[in-house]
């Protein structure tokens, strides 16, 4: 069970109590995230992120905020995705007022020195290094910037390193008071706590800052892909990362729970049917997987996977045909009833941690503007039926629609272009 309330200042609270554990979660999530910037400014959401970690008024450096949580075995980090940002505190259940002070002192009161912000973009181009240098994690980014290119839901979240060098302090303080008001602030509390003393935690430390009450909204993307798009990524490697997607569907959208369970089918687990054939049956991957990401208006469906080079193509086609084959002919009940079983068992792991759990509920709230508890998801999810696959099937998987990446020894696109057909 939850509960959830609003504060004078729009700030909403959610509670999940957790009695089995003695942990628990605090966390604060906010909508904004790389799609709501401006080019010359992409990469200031993560940016903010970073510099949430290095000195307050109260804690000066970031040393003094890390000593704190350290001082009591808490873990705590932050993220910064295309369309929130979150900042938690994971404690023993009695340090609950350690984490409410820390996150609100940095949310209210960081400092943005001068200094720090030089050290910090130093940090951030190697990061960005980091995941350049990194096929596997990177292909994903990248996939996303052909599918939604033209928008800036199709921009990188680190940004690109010209902007981390040059963006200025000022801009980064003004797009911080814009976007970080209580009024559009979730906090999401889960674990062991008592319920009254949470809720005057709440407004002792999140209750006074009124801040603007600015609005803000992000440019719907629309996708107007009228044939395949190949994208090649030279990195002279013996491995190739390849992925290959189709634009889907939004956070919205009913159906949503039949991809969750399509992407299952094809590629969600050991036992999927890509990974049956492309690893068990030929041996041509170490990996593969299908998965999609969710928007307010739009999504991505991706298969992603590692490839020995020299192999390439032979895993394309039978990509393409597995592809086929889901659209044409859709699934058997055995495994629709086994892809539900998957994701119910997932689920019941997941929400054992009280970090999910606070994550479960706050996303729903900040995204969608509803929740749904774990039984009424499970319950969806229950009831799609194997015809609902099929036909989500047919109306994503289009030729017209595909998209390919390659990173990987290639710079010759028009190969893989002639590929891309069913």
């Amino acid at each position: 069970m939850f509960s959830k309330t609003k504060l004078q200042n729009g700030l909403k609270l959610i509670l999940a109590p957790l009695r089995e554990t003695k942990a628990v979660t605090v966390l604060v999530l906010l909508p904004v995230g790389s799609r709501y910037e401006a080019k010359n400014i992409n990469g200031v959401s993560h940016f903010i992120e970073h510099l949430m970690f290095k000195g307050t008024k109260k804690r000066p450096t970031s040393l003094d905020i890390s000593k704190a949580l350290d001082s009591v075995g808490a873990e705590y980090n932050a993220f910064t995705a295309k369309d929130h940002t979150g900042y938690y505190v994971k404690a023993a259940a009695d340090k609950i007022e350690l984490a409410f002070d820390i996150l609100s002192d940095m949310i209210f009161n960081s400092v943005f020195s001068a200094d720090e912000i030089e050290k910090e973009r130093g940090v951030i181009i190697e990061e960005i290094n980091m995941y350049q240098d990194n096929p596997m994690i990177y292909l994903g980014a990248l996939f996303e910037e052909v599918v939604f290119s033209g928008s800036s839901l199709g921009w990188l979240i680190s940004g690109p390193k010209k902007v981390i060098k040059d963006i200025s302090r000022d801009q980064i303080l003004d797009y911080k008071n814009k976007f970080y008001q209580p009024a559009k602030m979730i906090v999401a509390v889960s674990g062991n706590f008592n319920e009254k003393k949470v809720n005057e935690l709440t407004k002792k430390y999140f209750g006074e800052n009124f801040g603007h009450q600015n609005s803000f909204s992000f440019i719907k993307t629309k996708i107007k892909q009228a044939k395949p798009k190949v994208n090649l990524v030279y990195k002279n490697t013996e491995q190739v990362q390849i992925g290959l997607g189709f634009p889907s569907y939004s956070i919205f959208d009913q159906k949503i729970m039949p991809l969750y369970l399509l992407a299952v089918i094809l590629g969600g687990n050991m036992s999927s049917r890509l990974f049956t054939t492309v690893r068990e049956k030929h041996g041509l991957a170490y990996y593969i997987k299908a998965d999609f990401a969710a928007y307010q208006d739009t999504g991505a469906f991706l298969i992603q996977a590692g490839l020995d080079k020299k192999r390439v193509n032979q895993a394309i086609k039978l990509i393409l045909a597995e592809l086929k084959q889901i659209k044409n002919s859709g699934i058997t009940a055995k495994e629709l009833e086994s892809a539900k079983e998957f994701l119910k068992g997932k689920l019941v792991l997941e929400l054992e941690d009280s970090e999910n759990v606070a994550d479960w509920y706050g996303k729903q709230e900040l995204l969608l503007n509803k929740i749904l508890s774990p039984d009424q998801k499970l319950k969806k999810i229950m009831a799609v039926t194997a015809e609902q696959i099929k036909n989500v099937a047919k109306e994503i998987i289009l030729e017209k629609k595909l998209n390919l990446i390659l990173i990987g020894p290639f710079k010759n696109p028009k190969p893989f272009l002639k590929q891309l057909k069913f």
